[in-house]
């Protein structure tokens, strides 16, 4: 992983070369494990940034808490690590001009994910050098995945497929939702674990599956984004499970989800979930090289109009490091598909208040077509108890 994050970073920096780019400074936690090698797991803002500055012509430094540094210093290849304190002289602002120098001509961050400590900071300390934005220079070299890449999202994805297993036959009548997201976090951590090593990099990844499981069950099924409660499920109740903010491994994160009914389906949530898997079948049949991203959309989008649905604001969107990437499977969106781009596409249909039908998965472009990352049936799915 390491070797990789060095090479990407080599080519980073030819491009900011290429491009007139002398320095950048990278604050998003996504950037800097694709680059640096390392992330954290708090999860939390402390308003204590960890800053990787990457120099065109000279070897990148990172600036980080010197209570963290010591884990830092043994997950990245990068050998400049710079440490501050909360008091004293020793503070981040120092280590940030020390790595800028002087009079920098002009300075290129992440505009739409730094810090506003961090944008407040130079805003004051370098009044009126522009502030111009890194990130659709990273953002292209992230739309492409490598082998390599593509080899941990295809682990990531066999996790969240006995993720998915343990959520199916976790469901039964009178079973409640919280016991299946605890079915959910024991496999994939399980899974996950068995992908490690306690040796050299890897002792510092965590198997453990996190954050709060994403599922609406009976009448709630219509809602987007509700959490697992205390909710027992009843015969006929659809059950919603999306793994889109826990399906990642090494920091590669994957959209996932499926729709399951409790002992039988009735006849208008089956009509919807049908129509959900036919739009997503749809954008993925239509998706191949020199396709444009809003043409998939498109052909999910005909499927919802022709079975009487409205179209939703996307179809898909680009996955890796980070939740979302570039580009979106959307209408106005004309990025032209190509081998190694990675996309989460959905099929999705909700009916306030009544049901639901969604599905997702995760898939590669080929040269041909679409490689599956994510693999669990796609089909209208009953309970097995």
């Amino acid at each position: 992983m390491l070797e990789e994050a060095r090479k990407r970073t080599t080519l980073l920096q030819d491009r900011m070369r290429a491009d007139g780019i002398a320095k950048a400074v990278f604050t998003d936690e996504s950037s800097i494990a694709y680059l640096a090698g390392f992330w954290g797991y708090l999860g939390i803002e402390f308003g204590r940034p960890t800053m990787l500055v990457v120099d065109a012509d000279e070897a990148p430094i990172v600036i980080t808490p010197l209570m963290e540094s010591e884990m830092v210093a043994e997950m990245t290849w990068v050998e400049r690590v710079e440490t501050w304190e909360d008091i004293g002289q020793r503070s981040w602002g120092r280590a940030l001009a020390a790595a800028l120098g002087d009079t920098p001509s002009e300075i290129w961050i992440e505009r739409s994910s730094i810090p506003a400590i961090v944008r407040n900071h130079l805003d004051d300390t370098y009044p009126g050098v522009p502030l111009k934005d890194i990130s659709p220079v990273l953002g292209a070299m992230r739309m492409i995945k490598t082998p390599f890449e593509i080899g941990v999202m295809k682990q990531a994805g066999e996790i969240a497929g006995a993720m998915m297993a343990a959520a199916h036959d976790s469901l039964a009548e009178g079973a409640r939702e919280f016991e299946s997201a605890l079915a959910v976090i024991d496999a994939g951590s399980r899974k996950a674990a068995s992908f490690l090593t306690d040796r050299g990099w890897e002792r510092f990844v965590s198997p453990m599956i996190h954050n709060l499981q994403i599922m609406q069950s009976g009448k709630d099924a219509s809602m987007v984004h509700r959490r697992s409660g205390v909710k027992a499920y009843e015969r006929f109740d659809p059950v919603y499970f999306c793994f889109c903010n826990m399906a990642q491994f090494k920091q590669y994160k994957l959209g996932f989800d499926r729709m399951f009914h409790i002992g039988d389906v009735t006849d208008a949530a089956r009509d919807v979930q049908e129509a959900a898997i036919e739009a997503q079948q749809a954008a993925i049949a239509a998706m191949r090289p020199g396709v444009l991203a809003e043409e998939v959309a498109a052909a999910a989008n005909e499927v919802y109009r022709r079975r009487g649905y409205e179209t939703g604001y996307r179809t898909g969107r680009s996955i890796g490091v980070a939740y979302l990437e570039a580009p979106e499977l959307k209408a106005g969106d004309r990025t032209v598909l190509q081998p190694g781009m990675t996309f989460a596409v959905d099929g999705g249909i909700s009916v306030d208040g009544v049901t639901a039908g969604r599905i997702g998965d995760s898939v590669v472009v080929t040269e041909t077509g679409t490689d599956y990352i994510t693999h669990y049936p796609r089909e209208i799915l009953l309970s097995r108890a």
